[in-house]
């Protein structure tokens, strides 16, 4: 047996891989499977071409899994192509270099091969677990087997030996246990299984291992006598049903694939199945969810679809394939196509990653739209769990991804109570209309109770409800819909009269120039100024704001933690000079009583807050001072 060193700078190339770039332990059983299924296929293609190879070749190629706890040894089989003593020590003598990655070379361009490997290093990943590593193999078109064995240290040993069919054996020496890392466990038939399923399921040629399980051996009228039972069974499932023909898989089928891999309760809003072939080719399907995830608005929620090469999974969360206003979707993709890094678990940040999240995002929103067109119940469901979501969506990032989802927002209206799309809601605007009028509030029924709404009901302009803290902040990074700018009726320039009755309005408040200065002054600084209405018909007051924060604005950040620099709103107080109320407070002042004026100035600023839904400074002084005037 001879001795030789490790020709790729030795320990410290080595230690690198084992111990810096996977970042979890059990992906070793998913890079010593791989390469097992990457050992088959070579075969399989090479047997396409040599008569050698297709007589060697195993009827049905298989990778198998063994465990000795004796031992403590895990062992993987493989029927593949297997190593000369030239390819043992180019392939594992030299760390970093790759079998897999050089048969691609070789190939043609026209050629296809669904070689997973391309970096060498995930045979290194078994000395995460194990503190010798054997391995047996005999090539299909030669005589002599071969042992390569190491401890992971500085060097390898290769000897010639006995093995009677083609393929590969990696026997892993596992560690002993810690306090911190129990080794032993990977010779659990549970522990195996699950890895298998979760990193390998899709592997194409059947993985193999011995697994238990209970079977009645009683006779017939005898009691039940159960009896644990092992046999050989394949644990993969090998073909995803992602790559299965739409015409092969029913609705039924991807309802259960979706509630057993993602953990849902109920059947998906909708599934969308891609199958794109060209710059980059990939297959994903992509679920909807009918129910919010009991942890959607939590920080433990992680947004990402699960993401593949070639049966492999590569991330369970590869949250660049989905923008955070479809955060909610769950789904799979799988590319032959992707650059993956060195540790096979991370993704560079590459042109094929952009160019299929680009057309993940296509197909969500066209779906969806596609739902909002023909089945409003079933939009109105979807839009119940995450349209809040979406409009975040629209508001964040200064409204840089307004586009992607403007034509999927829906607000409730006056125009029948229900929710209307922006599309609609222009279709239906009067020709003479210029604005998208909206008004907030915490509910349909407040916002229909508000002072301002009556001139433009009258009017007959439609009004959006926006009922959610988000609604203004979508409206102020929309900006305007097909050239129709949003404005809120609250506005102080709401633009809801007609030019002869803002001249009206405009001498009214030039005649009440004095009253309005004072009514201004009376309360120290709590308004910018009162005006006379443009928009109040039958009520006594209102308030408007000038400038950038609107009310509600104003609510929600009052209602953000922290009690410092939040912005406050610049309050307009808007009188009615046809209202009794207007009538009384004008005789107060004319008639010299500027205290009664001052105290009915007071009274109707309070009474514009309530409307508005904001706080009361001193109820008690509220309340005495009407019980003064009584």
């Amino acid at each position: 047996m001879e001795k030789k060193t490790f020709k790729a700078e030795s320990q410290r190339l080595l230690d690198l891989m084992i111990n810096s770039i996977y970042t979890h332990k059990e992906i070793f059983l998913r890079e010593i499977i791989s390469n097992a299924s990457d050992a088959i296929d070579k075969l399989h293609f090479v047997s396409l071409t040599d008569e050698a190879a297709r007589q060697k070749m195993a009827d049905n190629p298989a990778i198998n899994i063994y465990t000795d706890k004796e031992n403590n040894t895990l062992t993987v089989v493989d029927d593949g192509i297997g190593m000369s003593y030239e390819e043992l020590e180019d392939n594992l003598g030299t760390i970093a270099r790759s079998g897999s990655l050089q048969f691609k070379q070789q190939l043609d361009e026209k050629e296809k091969s669904d070689i997973i490997g391309q970096f060498g290093v995930g045979f290194y990943s078994a000395f995460m677990v194990a503190d010798k590593v054997t391995v047996i193999t005999k090539r299909y078109d030669s005589d002599k087997a071969y042992k390569w064995t190491s401890d992971g240290v500085d060097g390898y040993a290769i000897e010639e030996c006995e093995k009677d069919k083609i393929g590969t054996e990696i026997i892993m020496h596992l560690k002993p246990d810690t306090d911190d890392e129990k080794y032993s466990s990977y010779l659990e038939e549970y522990m195996l299984k699950s890895l298998i399923k979760k990193y390998s399921d899709y592997i194409r040629h059947p993985i193999i291992m011995e697994v238990s399980s209970s079977v009645n051996t009683a006779k017939d009228g005898e009691d039940p006598k159960w009896e644990t039972v092992k046999s050989r069974e394949t644990i993969n499932s090998m073909v995803p049903i992602w790559q299965r023909p739409k015409s092969e898989v029913s609705d039924e089928d991807c309802n259960n694939y979706y509630k057993e891999s993602f953990g849902g309760f109920s059947d998906p809003l909708a599934t969308i199945r891609v199958s794109a072939e060209g710059v980059v080719s990939y297959k994903a399907m992509l679920f909807i969810p009918g129910e919010l995830p009991y942890n959607y608005y939590t920080r433990e929620y992680k947004r990402g679809l699960q993401l593949y090469s070639n049966g492999v999974l590569i991330m369970d969360k590869c949250e660049q394939l989905l923008p955070e206003y479809f955060g909610f979707v769950k789904g799979v993709v799988d590319s032959p196509d992707l650059s993956l890094n060195i540790s096979r678990e991370l993704l560079q940040h590459d042109r094929q990653l952009s160019i299929i999240a680009k057309n993940i995002e296509k197909k969500i929103k066209n779906e969806l739209k596609k739902i909002l067109d023909t089945d409003m119940d079933k939009f109105e469901s979807f839009w119940k769990n995450f349209g809040r979501h979406v409009k975040y969506g629209a508001a964040s990032d200064y409204g840089m991804h307004k586009n992607a989802v403007e034509e999927l927002l829906v607000f409730y209206s006056s125009n029948d109570g229900k929710l209307t799309t922006l599309e609609s809601y222009v279709s239906r605007m009067p020709e003479s209309q210029k604005y998208i009028y909206y008004a907030c509030g915490d509910s349909v029924a407040k916002i229909s109770a508000l002072p301002q709404m009556e001139l433009a009901l009258n009017k007959g302009y439609e009004i959006l409800y926006f009922t959610e803290d988000v609604d203004e902040f979508v409206a102020q990074s929309l900006v305007a819909y097909k050239d129709k700018p949003f404005k809120s009726i609250t506005a102080e320039d709401s633009e809801l009269q007609s030019e002869d009755e803002k001249k009206d309005t405009e001498q009214k408040q030039q005649d009440n120039k004095e009253l309005l200065n004072f009514i201004k002054e009376s309360l120290s600084g709590k308004i910018t100024k009162a005006v006379i209405s443009s928009k109040l018909v039958s009520h006594p007051v209102c308030l408007s704001t000038e400038g950038p924060v609107s009310i509600e604005m104003e609510k929600y950040f009052a209602n953000m933690p922290g009690n410092e620099n939040k912005p406050t709103s610049s309050k307009v107080l808007e009188l009615n000079p046809d209202h009794s109320a207007f009538a009384a407070l004008k005789e107060a002042y004319s008639s010299g009583d500027k205290e009664k004026a001052a105290k009915y100035s007071e009274i109707l600023y309070n009474q514009a807050l309530l409307i508005a839904g904001l706080p009361i400074e001193d109820t008690t002084k509220y309340c005495d001072l009407i019980c003064s005037l009584m």
